[in-house]
């Protein structure tokens, strides 16, 4: 519930991650439309569902153009309202749940394309809306309301799989730290292709993992977010795979491929070379 939608039935819970998140979003948001000088609404945030999906309800401040899609299908929204309207910037949020399940067929397809949109993903390692489920990148053997007696799959490493799969801009942040974040998103935004900032973004209910985040030094426990190092090379795929596999949560940019053309250019590309037909000549094309 927020001032802007007071019949929006929707809280989160205090202390979730996917607060900052959202102010990371609201940042980004503003730097992009100051920066290239366009109105907020030429922005269009596509959601998803579940937790991370109602962030396109309690933005606050001045708002982008919001669309609240339906389960794992953001990327297909995303990629219809980006090939309608190619001049506006296009983010999607989703959550772990929705974005490495039933959506996780559509990544592959978008990087293949390089769809030029940006992917703000809300990592919390659970189903967090439908009361703590285990989603794709819960931990092996972790209890849940779904899993009683442990889970049993192996988690997927959505880095890795980004990163597999194409993607041509792969970040990683902390939900904790919005600025930071807001600068990830940004780059991401302003990459000319399928930009994806994965978000470790904790669930105090059923998922807490902010002091793992954190580490205890007095406890001689040490974080498992890390700081990506700053000589690491973004454009190298094989120092990007070194550093994933490091395991834990690093802090920034992981890799970046300028390469490649994006879909929307490619169209453009070809509408010069395939051009429209007349309604008289197609017309003329039936032989009646």
């Amino acid at each position: 519930m927020s001032a802007k939608n007071p019949e929006y039935d929707f809280k989160w819970c205090p202390g979730c991650g996917d607060f900052g998140v959202r102010r990371a979003v609201e940042f980004a948001l503003a730097d992009w439309s100051q920066e290239t000088k366009t109105p907020m609404s030429n922005n269009v945030v596509v959601a998803g569902i579940g937790c991370s999906g109602n962030l396109v309800h309690l933005l606050e401040g001045e708002q982008p153009f919001g669309f609240h899609g339906i389960h794992g299908r953001s990327l297909p929204i995303a990629l219809g309202v980006k090939m309608a309207r190619p001049e506006l910037n296009v983010l999607t949020v989703a959550g772990d749940g929705d974005f490495l399940s039933i959506g996780m067929e559509h990544i592959a397809p978008q990087a293949a394309r390089n769809l030029n949109i940006t992917a703000v993903i809300m990592d919390n390692g659970v189903y967090g809306l439908t009361k703590g489920q285990s989603s794709p990148t819960t931990e092996l053997g972790k209890v849940t309301s779904s899993t009683p007696f442990g889970k049993m799959e192996t988690p997927v490493n959505p880095l890795e799989l980004y990163l597999t799969l194409g993607v041509s801009f792969i970040a990683s942040g902390y939900s904790v730290k919005p600025r930071d974040l807001a600068k990830l998103i940004t780059a991401g935004m302003k990459h000319p292709g399928f930009a994806i900032v994965h978000v470790a973004s904790p669930c105090t209910t059923y998922n807490d993992f902010y002091d793992a985040l954190k580490g205890n030094k007095a406890e001689g426990r040490a974080p498992t977010a890390w700081e990506v190092p700053a000589d690491h090379d973004a454009g190298d795929r094989d120092a990007a795979y070194k550093l994933i596999r490091k395991g834990g949560v690093p802090l920034g940019l992981l890799y970046k491929d300028t390469s490649r053309t994006s879909l929307d250019a490619k169209i453009r590309d070809i509408g010069t070379k395939a051009k429209p037909k007349t309604v008289a000549a197609l017309m003329d094309a039936y032989d009646i």
